[in-house]
């Protein structure tokens, strides 16, 4: 359960600082402190056993189908990188408490902070590689609210669009990969996968999984040609930008590489893709951070450069190199968040992040500047600081690695690369802190307060200890974590400040040289490098995506056009053209159950089905007309479904049809009584076909289902299990309410989606242009002298207490005898439609006391708690349970929590019928008020305005 606590602590922090926004700033502090430090406290409670080698895991099945496992598992690697998050995340919400002004809303910001902490942590702790999924889309949500969190600035929407758009699209790639990957090897969980890396490689799939999962991970971890997006990421407050740089998203894609190293790499492709891509990266983007003027600038850039350098070492594919990207992933943790808090003090006390208008801050901000310098050479690879140490591994792995053929290459490459390191780490130093005082700065530089830099402060301590000692204070943590990834191959990790004459100590000489020369020179190299105005990858992003968005609005313009009939057509044509091509591919045998021959009275209802049907077509320019038509065919249908024992499904056909009807009746008295425009002859041959061809096709799919005998059919299960499993006898009912309870939750939700959409459209249907030609066409409208038969109002009022019983009746026999709450619902979703017909809206409506949209949720909010209950007791999901009774008077009875279900779904279906009725009904008393002067009196039952009346009989009014 400490797994389990680890995993949600983020989540219930978030959900607590939602909950408290009128919270102080400091009680928003502690709350948002409290689950990072709890998790911190659990995580050293494992620490004992993990620093051992020892794994601990926790399932509990979810999709047991899918293999998809709600599945925990703490090894070293993950010690480490949890350690990390929650580590340097309780640093940053200490700083943002203090970095932050008054006006910004902190609760909010440490609430999303919270949820990328839980995902981030998600991502480390998951045992199955479809929960990582799950984790892994959640930190670009999470980190495109977080970057986008001062969404008044197009600076910071722009970059959390582009942050999105690029780690979103490869995590779709991911996906792909990660489901490759769980099929090569037969299982998603993490434990087993791991152990089939000859399997997995032996596979021809294994290249497609590879490329899809490393598009994941070099998105996610900006490397080339992905690398544009975090540099504009910077638009985040600070303390996001030290969070997202050092220890969490963009490590996840590192991380993933590790987490997988030991199935995917040591292939010639692994290298290939892996290890070039991170050393192009590494270089490219310590050139350009040489250049950058913004300080957040050029250490974004360097953060992807050091990205880069773990890429490589990982795409080496040999245990020494994976340890050094380890424990370097650990060092840049370590100065990289120090150094964006170095740089976010700055910004907050001197006014301005742009180093052309800064220097010589170490003697008005000397703490600032003590803490930026350490951590600065710490990046630059300077002794004795922890940076130097993974750096010399790795200038050390690059030393015997050929690449490309030759064995100087690589080396030469990582030495340049490392020089430019240098160069733009000595800039942070030089020409930040060092050198001469500049007459004015946009706001007088000082100190911070001490909840600005201590936070940066422990953790350049921390630097400067993994340096100075560190067997002492990495050993323990960096062997569990590097047997993780590499099964106990690795060289013995024994850092040291002083390893004698090694190659990597003269590389290493070379690279600090020469950044020490890049910086005299840079003033030069700079106006070279603005004169060359290069290609800008932001720039690109933004032209590509200018031209998908033309090319998307060209394919939309061409298939959306207006027209509702071509758009049907293709659907339709495209259906019948795949249906036919499985039916080619998968071929057809007749089948052997024997038919039954026709009754004459089914040749007549079919016969008056197809003239039914025929007559929709001759008469479609009349509306009216055509849904008599319509209803006659509803009608055959339920006969149908009478005349073959299928009473369920006709009492739900006639109901619907009839609710159906009287709505579209109402619709139609808004629209002409012909339609203004028809199809061409062309069009019309077209459609023809199209309808002769699917319902050809339909009728033939049913004709073959139909004439087979059936192979072991689910309905055999239900019929069997009805009663001992439902507590039914009817089958049908205890399918919709227990067997596939979550089938029917899906639809009354999607039916309440409905509605709610219907209210959407009609509502501003009364207003603007179409409310102009709605009301013009209104005032054309005869009208009669009597608005509300007498005779029709009090056979309406009689029949509501009538059709209410009828309606409960239905409900209650429906779990044994045809019935149910959907039935029941329309039953009682007539009747009251039927008294808006007859006594009019306004007087109906004013007699209403529930709200349609309330009626909806409470519907679909019982549905759900009732299929959640099971889960109290142990039961799957929407599992009903039943029992028999004994009453006095009433005797023996049965009940079933199907039926709080069934009251469900009976409410949303009369909360949905009813907001369909209200719009309309809302729209026709709008127009005639606003246009035909309609009096308040007019509007109420069985009234007769007698003047109208003798007007009508040609009487001339007193």
């Amino acid at each position: 359960m400490h797994l389990v606590l680890i995993a949600v602590l983020p989540f219930i922090g978030c959900l607590l600082l939602a909950a408290g926004g009128r919270l102080s700033r400091n009680a928003q502090t502690l709350v948002a402190l409290a689950p990072v430090l709890a998790g911190l406290w659990l995580l050293g409670g494992t620490a004992p056993d993990i620093l051992s080698g020892s794994v601990q895991a926790f399932r509990a099945e979810w999709l047991p189908a899918l293999d998809l496992a709600f599945s925990l598992r703490l090894d070293g690697l993950a010690f480490l990188f949890t350690g990390l998050i929650l580590g340097i995340g309780l640093l940053i919400v200490i700083y943002a408490r203090f970095y932050l002004p008054g006006d910004e809303a902190l609760g909010r910001f440490l609430s999303l902070l919270l949820l990328f902490q839980g995902a981030m942590v998600g991502i480390s702790l998951s045992g199955n590689i479809l929960l990582l999924l799950v984790f892994w889309e959640l930190t670009s949500l999470s980190s495109f609210l977080l970057i986008g969190f001062r969404s008044d600035k197009a600076e910071g929407r722009q970059g959390a669009r582009m942050a999105l758009a690029v780690t979103g699209g490869g995590g779709l790639a991911l996906i792909a990969g990660l489901l490759l990957l769980g099929h090569i090897a037969g299982t998603y969980e993490l434990g087993a996968l791991l152990a089939r890396g000859e399997t997995i490689q032996a596979s021809p799939l294994y290249p497609a999984a590879l490329v899809l999962i490393l598009l994941g991970c070099f998105t996610k971890s900006a490397q080339f040609p992905f690398h544009f997006w975090l540099p504009h990421a910077m638009a985040a407050p600070t303390p996001v930008s030290a969070y997202l740089h050092s220890a969490t998203m963009v490590k996840a894609g590192v991380f993933l590489m590790a987490r997988l190293w030991p199935v995917l790499a040591g292939t010639e492709i692994w290298f290939t893709l892996v290890a070039t891509t991170g050393l192009v990266t590494m270089l490219l983007a310590a050139v350009i951070g040489f250049f950058k003027q913004d300080l957040k600038g050029i250490l974004a850039y360097s953060t992807v450069s050091h990205l880069g350098l773990m890429t490589m070492l990982l795409g080496f594919g040999t245990p020494g190199a994976a340890m050094a990207a380890l424990f370097h992933l650990l060092n840049h943790a370590l100065f990289k968040a120090a150094l964006f808090m170095n740089a976010g003090i700055v910004d907050h006390e001197a006014g301005t992040r742009d180093i052309r208008k800064l220097g010589g801050l170490a003697t008005l901000m000397p703490i600032t500047a003590t803490l930026g310098i350490v951590a600065a050479a710490s990046m630059a690879g300077l002794p004795p600081l922890g940076g130097f140490l993974s750096k010399e591994m790795m200038l050390e792995e690059t030393a015997h690695t050929v690449w490309s053929g030759q064995d100087w290459l690589l080396p030469m490459l990582a030495v340049l690369a490392a020089a430019f390191s240098v160069a733009y780490s000595l800039r942070y130093i030089f020409h930040l802190y060092l050198g001469p005082k500049r007459e004015s700065y946009p706001a007088k530089p000082h100190d911070p307060p001490l909840g600005l830099w201590a936070p940066s402060a422990l953790l350049v301590a921390l630097t400067v200890l993994v340096g100075v000692a560190p067997n002492t204070f990495t050993r323990a943590l960096m062997v569990p974590a590097i047997d993780a990834v590499t099964g106990g191959r690795a060289p013995t990790f024994h850092p040291a400040l002083w390893h004698g004459l090694t190659p990597a100590l003269g590389m290493s000489v070379v690279a600090v040289a020469a950044g020490a020369f890049l910086l005299w020179r840079h003033a030069g190299l700079q106006r070279g490098w603005d004169v060359a105005n290069l290609p800008d990858g932001k720039a690109l992003f933004e032209s590509l995506v200018a031209r998908l968005v033309q090319a998307a609005r060209v394919v939309s313009d061409t298939i959306h056009n207006g027209s509702l009939q071509r758009q049907l057509a293709v659907l339709f044509a495209l259906a019948i053209a795949l249906g036919a091509y499985g039916m080619v591919q998968g071929g057809y045998t007749p089948g052997t159950h024997e038919t039954l021959p026709a009754h004459p009275v089914a040749i007549v209802a079919w016969l008056l089905l197809l003239s039914g049907i025929a007559a929709v077509l001759v008469a479609q320019q009349q509306r009216f007309l055509t849904l008599v038509f319509i209803s006659v065919i509803g009608l055959v249908v339920s006969l149908a479904f009478v005349y073959l024992s299928a009473p369920d499904l006709a009492l739900t056909q006639i109901s619907v049809e009839t609710v159906t009807i009287l709505l579209m009746l109402l619709a139609l008295n808004l629209l002409p009584k012909k339609p203004s425009r028809i199809s061409s002859m062309p069009l019309r041959l077209r459609d023809a076909l199209i309808g002769l061809a699917g319902g050809g096709a339909v009728g033939f799919a049913a004709w073959a289902v139909m004439t087979r005998e059936p192979n072991d059919p689910i309905s055999t299960y239900h019929w069997e299990n009805s009663v001992s499993g439902g507590g039914g006898h009817n089958v049908v009912n205890v399918t919709l309410v227990d067997f596939r309870g979550f089938d029917t939750f899906g639809e009354i939700t999607v039916l309440g989606i409905a509605a709610l959409t219907i209210f959407a459209m009609l509502q501003p249907a009364a207003r603007g242009a179409a409310g102009q030609r709605l009301r013009a066409w209104i005032a054309e409208l005869p009208r009669s002298p009597e608005r509300h038969p007498m005779m029709f109002a009090v056979a309406a009022r009689v029949l509501l207490p009538l059709a209410t019983i009828v309606a409960i009746y239905i409900f209650l026999r429906g779990h044994n005898a045809p019935g149910g709450g959907f039935i029941a619902g329309l039953v009682a979703s007539i009747a009251m439609l039927v008294q808006y017909m007859a006594s009019g809206f306004e007087w109906t409506d004013a007699r209403r006391r529930i709200d349609e949209h309330l009626l909806i949720g409470l519907g679909v909010t019982i549905a759900a708690l009732t299929g959640l209950g099971s889960l109290v007791f142990g039961a799957p999901l929407f599992t009903s349970a039943f029992g028999h009774f004994h009453l006095p008077l009433l005797g023996d009875f049965e009940l079933a929590s199907a039926m709080a279900f069934d009251v469900g779904v009976g409410m949303t279906v009369i909360g949905a019928v009813m907001l369909a009725l209200a719009e309309l009904s809302h729209i026709a008393v709008r127009a005639n008020k606003e246009d035909t002067g309609t009096k308040a009196a007019e509007a109420g039952p069985m009234d007769i305005d007698p003047a109208r009346l003798r007007e009508t009989n040609g009487e001339t009014p007193a």
